[in-house]
């Protein structure tokens, strides 16, 4: 596929789209942003929920391809997640089929699998036919989400590559962490991948850097043309000595989701 001119960035004012405003640009991107609150700095963004779905064809109209990273990030109530993550999506995915765009980059997320057991030492990685197993409502809303990806592939020929993406911040937080961890120049790298990769259909892939501890196979995103430069590996030993290692016992710890599977944190607006 030409590489995209115009992308829609929804979720733009979120950690993630914030991230990839300022990355994605360098790949020769010209971003159009949306977002259901203002974009700090953007006085030309759309600002708009995504159960609007007038301002959803308005914000797809033109465009060559959209990154979606908008919706409820952590745990919420159903109704919520529902009005956000799924509803939201599919209103989404109707205003790109209604203006032939012909790409989504859709933000799965881990835990859309979050109650997959970790590998342990020696096991192969998770491959990414792995069976969904969701660990909260959001996940639900991720695998929901890739299911509608692959509906409208079949049905409208509408591409999407979903990206189960693992934890995209500057550095990692935590020791679980050093297994899934992104950097946001690896995961603009894996954006730009997925938006520009020849027939891609609906492709899953797993969105992470090439980490000495990682839990889960990259080789459907590399297939893609994504090569990963950074590893979580040099941030170990400062995260192990204040946190002590994974135990195995603890179902956070022996879990691809984390802390998801048993105390999730919860979507505070």
């Amino acid at each position: 596929m030409p590489a995209p001119r115009t992308v829609l960035l929804t979720g733009a004012a979120g950690g993630l789209g914030t991230l990839m405003r300022s990355l994605l640009p360098e790949y020769g991107y010209t971003l159009r942003l949306f977002d259901m609150r203002p974009v700090e700095g953007e006085p030309d963004a759309i600002t708009a929920d995504l159960g609007d779905r007038q301002a959803l064809r308005e914000a797809v109209r033109g465009v060559d391809a959209v990154l979606h990273l908008a919706g409820i990030s952590l745990e919420a109530p159903f109704e919520k997640i529902l009005k956000a993550n799924i509803e939201g999506t599919y209103n989404l995915y109707e205003a790109a089929r209604e203006e032939g765009v012909p790409r989504i980059v859709f933000a799965s997320s881990n835990h859309a699998v979050g109650f997959t057991p970790a590998p342990r030492a020696g096991e192969p990685l998770i491959p990414v036919d792995t069976p969904r197993r969701p660990d909260t409502f959001y996940g639900l809303s991720k695998s929901f989400g890739e299911d509608l990806a692959q509906l409208y592939w079949d049905k409208h020929g509408l591409e999407t590559v979903s990206v189960r993406i693992g934890s995209c911040f500057p550095e990692p937080t935590g020791v679980r962490m050093l297994s899934v961890w992104m950097s946001p120049a690896d995961g603009a790298r894996l954006f730009h991948a997925a938006l520009t990769a020849e027939g891609v259909g609906h492709t899953v892939v797993h969105g992470s850097s090439a980490n000495t501890r990682l839990w889960w196979d990259l080789t459907s995103a590399r297939a893609l043309g994504y090569e990963p430069r950074d590893d979580s590996e040099p941030y170990a030993e400062k995260l192990i000595a204040e946190q002590g290692e994974l135990d195995p016992e603890n179902p956070a710890h022996s879990h691809l989701g984390g802390h998801f599977v048993n105390d999730p944190p919860i979507w505070p607006y």
